[in-house]
């Protein structure tokens, strides 16, 4: 009988975590006023993004949350996009 060779399998939909872009040497800081930097983390609904689409961290998830409220509030981005 031929024998059949067991590789192990990978999981299927196992993806390796991304890392914070907040955090590192080089990385952006967050600022209410750089509505470009806050506009990435926007859905196209005006929705803020989770976290486990984007991998910011916990901490500055809260921070990228306030910032982009704090700019809408001041008009530097809009709450609904149509």
């Amino acid at each position: 009988m031929a024998e059949i060779a067991i590789i192990p399998a990978r999981r299927p939909f196992h993806r390796r975590r991304k890392t914070c872009p907040f955090s590192g040497a080089n990385a952006p800081k967050i600022d209410y006023k750089d509505a470009r930097l806050l506009g990435r983390y926007v859905s196209e609904r005006g929705k803020i993004v989770p976290s486990r689409i984007t991998a910011v961290s916990a901490k500055k998830q809260r921070e990228l949350a306030k910032a982009i409220k704090r700019s809408r509030f001041l008009g530097l981005l809009p709450y609904l996009i149509k």
